[in-house]
């Protein structure tokens, strides 16, 4: 078996700039291509309906309390549609005010918690930095056929609220002056860690 074997330093074909341009060269193209397809996909139909997933706490009439399913803006309604039943839906014109809220929640359950008690000299501080999901909270207030005012209250991922309540408003829902309960929060905690 001879085989012929040059070291890359000897080598008259190896050139590391070669390499790198064309390294470079196919990140950027790449780039470009991600960069094209997003906007295609932003430059779609724009009266497609908007959808996310969330959780019903609870006020929409016909939808169980803590249940899970579709909240969607579509035409002129706002409908939440649990996992396989028919949805409950409020018309967009009937909603008075939009208000978004965020919310923290411990994850893990009990074995998380007795993985928290178990750890020594203290882990278990550690772990509780990294055991918490953040949420947004929707809460709208609506008017019924028979001029009641009733609110409901959804639990979204993070982010998801701000996208709804933008929706609402390019439907034409008016928001109140009063500030959302997050901001006021913010500000609150920021204050208080500047002392």
């Amino acid at each position: 078996m001879d085989r012929f074997v040059v070291s890359r330093g000897h080598s008259e074909g190896y050139h590391p700039e070669r390499r790198h341009a064309l390294w470079l060269s196919t990140v950027l193209i790449c780039c470009s291509l991600t960069a094209s397809a997003q906007k295609i996909t932003q430059g779609g139909d724009t009266s497609a309906p908007f959808s996310t997933r969330a959780t019903h706490l609870l006020g929409f009439a016909n939808a169980k309390n803590n249940s899970t399913g579709t909240l969607s803006v579509q035409d002129d309604w706002l409908q939440f549609q649990q996992n396989g039943k028919p949805g409950t839906q409020v018309k967009i014109g009937s909603v008075r005010d939009v208000f978004l809220g965020g919310e923290s929640k411990q994850v893990g359950g009990l074995p998380m918690t007795l993985g928290k008690a178990a750890a020594p000299f203290g882990g278990g501080r550690a772990v509780s930095l990294f055991a918490h999901k953040k949420y947004d909270t929707l809460t709208l207030e609506y008017v019924d056929a028979d001029e009641g005012i009733h609110g409901a209250i959804f639990q979204l991922t993070k982010g998801q609220g701000e996208l709804v309540k933008n929706e609402l408003i390019a439907q034409g829902v008016t928001i109140n002056s009063r500030k959302d309960q997050s901001t006021k929060e913010s500000a609150t905690e920021a204050k208080h860690e500047n002392k």
